[in-house]
């Protein structure tokens, strides 16, 4: 985007700070956003700023060996925006990042971007229903313009999710240790892991990922195991080119594949939601069978015995993988179950004073999933600060919208996460409802009037309370393991407490009277009582078995015509 004038007069990019939209991340969620707003018709006043260097979110910072996505690739893309050439039924790192740079060069987001740009706190203006938000620039030549500045929205969309800033253990000499340490967050590809003696802490979904690899060049590697998880077989699988062509060139093969996917996705919702139920029982069933399959016989008893859970199937985040197990029997691994005391400048010592000795130590211990929008400062309206709102958990209306935050929403919020399907259906679903909210707010501006919208209190409270009603049934309850589900006090703040399409069907539309409305331009938005609009539906519409009793009936009627017309003909001759 170029402008010849001397002062810049263009309504976007890098020379202003005034948008109608201010978006807070550049992952998936928030182009997402973006190009929702582009598609709708909510125009493209707006900025996106981004911490890290790149688009993709927690794609481009998670870059530790074997990174890969726990959700079939083709499920994990946008509905209108499908990728025939994905090259594996699950995809890496790599491949869903270069999805995600290809859909920003397409929609050309570039031009909106600040990256290396870090939001340290948005405040409310009462006076000019605008929020105020300091940004700092976190790039060295960029400081040097200044370092930092204020941009001026008439809303605000959080994009920054719930995996974005590193949990560190609360484990005491972690910072003692003198060898190398890294987060897998933050991977450092120049350390040469060859001939290393590593040890790994934490062996949740991304350990799970990370340990089959570098055991194959470390010299030694010790998994330090609070807590076993449930396994079950990933089946991953290179697409063939004839697929990729097929999905290209006959579309319908794709949507069909991946409604397929979709409902399978679907009917796992059991699995972590009712506990007696036969899919959860199957979901056990298949889990042990995989490691007594990888870890057979009296061998490998003890190794078993280690890595078998004992709580409810989904309290947990379920691993999906094929090499997790036989790693245990290489004989460079050795799986510590005995509970950490101390890190110490030399490695790590467990109870019973037994040290293990490092020359890397990593740290595969997640992210601070529980606390939404951190470090961000947010100051609502009155100056009530997000802190004092969410001081007994985090939570939001559906997930996006909260009391005394006017004109603010947010992706991927409280009690939005799944168990069981890919997050990109809930964020789609999000986007839509959150650019209605952003419509009627431009509106009003256009039309020269002032707008806020924000939840009301007790519905905010009625909506939380039903779902954690339902949620204290899952087997995110289970008081036999602590996940990142959960926060400090037990309060499941991260979970969505229902299938997909459920929620996706609760927003596609919008009952005004859930909301606190006010400013001159209030009563047409009032007047309208609900507004409405069609959800994307994924999920299978029509049977296998009726779509080929279709293609036969077709089929025969093309038959019977051409033998109908061929009689004719041959009459006609004779």
């Amino acid at each position: 985007m170029s402008d010849p004038n001397p002062s810049p007069t263009v309504d976007y990019g890098r020379n202003t700070n005034r948008a109608d939209v201010l978006i807070i991340g550049a992952g998936i969620s928030g182009m997402t956003t973006a190009i929702d707003m582009i598609r709708k018709g909510n125009g493209r006043n707006f900025i996106i700023v981004e911490k890290g260097n790149q688009v993709g979110g927690t794609w481009n910072d998670q870059r530790y060996p074997g990174c890969c996505c726990d959700v079939w690739s083709h499920l994990y893309s946008l509905s209108f925006e499908p990728n025939p050439s994905w090259t594996r039924e699950y995809p890496g790192q790599e491949e869903i990042l270069d999805y995600l740079v290809d859909l920003a060069h397409k929609y050309q987001l570039y031009r909106h971007i600040r990256f290396n740009s870090s939001v340290e706190e948005a405040r409310w203006d009462e006076t000019s229903y605008t929020w105020k938000t300091k940004i700092a620039r976190l790039g060295s030549k960029d400081s040097e313009f200044g370092q930092d500045y204020t941009i001026t929205s008439d809303f605000i969309v959080s994009g920054v999710g719930q995996l974005n800033v590193p949990k560190y253990p609360d484990i005491q000499g972690v910072d003692s240790f003198s060898g190398k340490l890294m987060h897998s967050a933050r991977w450092d590809w120049d350390y040469d892991l060859r001939d290393k003696k590593i040890g790994i802490i934490g062996n949740g979904a991304t350990a799970a990922q990370i340990i089959p690899e570098i055991a194959k060049v470390c010299k030694s590697l010790t998994v330090f195991q609070r807590t076993p998880n449930w396994v079950i077989p990933r089946d991953d699988r290179p697409i063939t080119p004839m697929r990729q062509a097929v999905y290209k060139y006959v579309p319908f093969a794709r949507r069909r594949y991946r409604a397929g996917l979709m409902d399978f996705r679907e009917s796992f919702f059991e699995v972590v939601f009712d506990v007696k139920s036969p899919v959860h029982e199957f979901m056990m069933s298949a889990s042990k069978s995989h490691m007594e399959s990888q870890l057979p016989g009296e061998k490998y008893a003890k190794l078993r015995e280690q890595l078998q859970p004992h709580y409810a199937v989904g309290c947990k985040r379920v691993i999906i993988t094929d090499d997790y197990f036989p790693v245990f029997t290489k004989p460079n691994v050795l799986l510590e179950t005995t509970p950490i005391q101390e890190i110490t400048p030399n490695g790590v010592k467990v109870e019973g004073g037994k040290d293990h000795d490092f020359d890397l130590l990593v740290l595969a211990t997640g992210f601070k999933t529980t606390q939404f929008m951190y470090p961000i400062k947010i100051y609502g309206s009155s100056g009530k600060s997000i802190e004092d709102i969410w001081s007994s958990g985090a939570s939001a209306y559906l997930g996006m919208t909260v009391p005394t935050l006017p004109n603010f929403s947010m992706l991927y919020g409280p009690n939005t996460n799944l168990g069981h399907n890919s997050i990109i259906l809930m964020i789609e679903a999000q986007s839509l409802y959150i650019n209605t909210l952003i419509s009627k707010v431009k509106a009003a501006k256009n039309s020269g009037r002032k707008l806020r919208i924000e939840p009301k209190s007790q519905v905010v409270e009625k909506y939380n309370s039903e779902i954690q009603t339902r949620l204290a049934k899952s087997a995110f309850a289970d008081p036999n393991c602590n996940s990142w589900y959960k926060n400090e006090a037990g309060l499941i703040t991260n979970n969505w407490a229902d299938a997909v399409i459920p929620y996706q069907k609760r927003t596609s539309s919008i009952n005004w009277d859930d909301y606190e409305i006010s400013g001159s331009g209030a009563e047409v938005v009032k007047a309208e009582g609900t507004t409405k609009w069609a959800r994307v539906i994924e999920e299978t519409q029509v049977s296998n078995t009726a779509i080929l009793v279709g293609l036969l009936t077709t089929a025969g009627a093309v038959a019977a015509g051409t033998l109908y017309r061929n009689s004719i003909r041959a009459m006609l001759r004779t």
